[in-house]
């Protein structure tokens, strides 16, 4: 089931992509990889989070 579209959608994979980029330039940090969790819910339009809390940003999958 898909729970994340959009703008939102969006907004994760720049994010996630961004901080992913943290561990390969800048201050080289392992905490880059954090960005691996908003870069693959974007990416595969689910997050486990707005299943719990009844959340859907996705237009087009909406019951």
């Amino acid at each position: 089931m898909k729970n994340v579209g959009g703008i939102d959608k969006l907004i994760r994979i720049i994010v996630g992509l961004a901080l992913i980029s943290l561990v390969f330039v800048g201050p080289k940090t392992a905490w880059g990889w954090v960005g691996l969790v908003p870069l693959l819910t974007g990416l595969f339009n689910f997050c486990p989070l707005y299943s719990i809390i009844g959340l859907n940003t996705c237009k087009k999958c909406k019951e």
